[in-house]
């Protein structure tokens, strides 16, 4: 009777680990479906929207230039120090028609 129930709880954790084994390869072949990884430059050259939201190593500089929008600073009163720019701070962009991509 011990014997049997210690093969069945193998069994069972086999099965467990089987089943975790491929639930973990379904996941990967599903993320993986795109051709190219996300690298940090694809999120830079993402597009200009009329709410933008800085990234990780812009400026006001390099958004005004990729969107074409000189008047950044202006047109967001709640932006005191344009050198005080961070990730995550979401600003109004106008975008020029001959912008940059």
């Amino acid at each position: 009777m011990k014997k049997s129930m210690a093969l069945a709880d193998a069994a069972s954790w086999y099965c467990a680990v089987a089943l975790l084994a491929l639930i973990l390869i379904g996941s990967i072949r599903e993320s993986s479906l795109s051709d190219e990884p996300v690298r940090g430059s694809q999120l830079l050259n993402r597009p200009c929207d009329e709410i933008y939201v800085v990234g990780e190593g812009e400026t006001l500089h390099t958004i005004s230039d990729k969107c074409g929008d000189p008047f950044i600073v202006e047109r967001n009163p709640h932006i005191h120090d344009p050198d005080d720019v961070f990730p995550g701070l979401v600003i109004k962009i106008i975008p020029s028609t001959g912008r940059k991509l």
